[in-house]
């Protein structure tokens, strides 16, 4: 399904709202082709509380507190607590934002209703292929709503951010990320026949996110001009110090995937079913599924290529205009 003028995603985003999560949530929310209908809070870059703390002030920075935000399920599925690894601080800040302060603050809270049960709710509410579905970080929570409510397998779509095929891991030799918080969730859902779209580091690690950027969007005037600006250099001085190989800017791991949920044609996938190592040395390893290596349906589309110019500049324009309209209705 391509995206269009005439044609408005609907969207959940389940981030763990670090930078490069607060970034994606900017790019839909300034998406015209995209209605942000509800944000769920995982754990990941930073624990669910500071998540969901950072999400209700964003969306009061931008005007945009009818978005409703709902607690998703705080650790692992097979752990009883979470900590933030020492990664995660690092490239994230304290705070989740670079430890940049949002200039908004919510007296809102998220709504009682979990994340698991929302998302089952909207999965069921929508026509297949209206919802997507935009796990960011952990994907315990969305593991947990198929295994709750098997009727949604056959009607969900998700663009998650995870994994690896092409690239090496960024937490270990195999092992990315979001996929290492919970091997044992993202392989269920591999498991499943869910309609998967999986953007990795294949693709993700060739989106950058340059100063040139940030400085366009400080140069608007903005509070939420600035924030981002300071935020995403933050994001760039740590990737520039810490990644083995830096090429001139952040990755746009996050923004990445929310925009393929808009606009599938930004990326050329390989069709396979996958599985998550769960065990020894390759735990966390995102492969290909021997067992099902022979089964005519292949549910999970791995992107291995992207139109990187057409998403960078689009991506900045978004953010550019989202938070310039910010200044003309102030």
């Amino acid at each position: 399904m391509s995206a269009s003028s005439e044609t408005h995603r609907k969207i959940i985003l389940d981030l763990d709202t670090g930078i490069d999560d607060t970034l994606a949530l900017s790019y839909v929310l300034a998406s015209p082709d995209a209605e942000l209908i509800g944000i769920t809070g995982t754990y990941g870059n930073v624990v669910v509380e500071q998540g969901v703390t950072n999400d209700l002030n964003l969306l009061a920075m931008y005007g945009r507190e009818d978005i409703p935000v709902f607690k998703g399920i705080d650790h692992p599925s097979t752990a009883d607590s979470f900590s933030v690894p020492p990664d995660s601080a690092i490239f994230h800040g304290a705070n989740g934002t670079g430890n940049v302060e949002i200039p908004a603050h919510s007296d809102a809270k998220p709504r009682d209703q979990g994340s698991v049960d929302f998302i089952i709710d909207s999965v069921r509410r929508y026509p297949k292929g209206e919802l997507v579905v935009v796990p960011t970080g952990a994907l315990t929570t969305i593991a947990a709503a198929l295994e709750q409510a098997p009727d949604i397998i056959d009607k969900i779509t998700i663009v998650m951010m995870g994994g690896s095929l092409t690239q090496p891991g960024n937490v270990g030799p195999f092992a990315e990320a979001n996929i290492n918080q919970d091997p044992e969730a993202a392989n269920k859902i591999f498991a499943t026949k869910a309609d998967i779209t999986m953007i990795g580091l294949d693709v993700t690690t060739q989106v950058l996110m340059s100063q040139e950027d940030t400085d366009s969007l400080r140069r608007t005037g903005t509070e939420a001009g600035r924030f981002l600006a300071d935020m995403t250099d933050y994001y760039i001085r740590i990737s520039e110090q810490e990644e083995g190989v830096f090429l001139g800017g952040c990755n746009l791991h996050d923004p990445l995937a929310a925009a393929v949920a808009i606009d599938p044609t930004l990326v050329t996938t390989f069709a396979t079913n996958l599985m998550v190592e769960t065990e020894g040395p390759q735990r966390g390893r995102t492969i290909g599924d021997p067992k099902r290596l022979l089964d005519e349906t292949k549910n999970t589309k791995v992107a291995l290529s992207v139109d990187a110019e057409r998403f960078t500049k689009q991506f900045v324009d978004r953010l550019r205009t989202l938070v310039t309209t910010q200044r003309n209705e102030q």
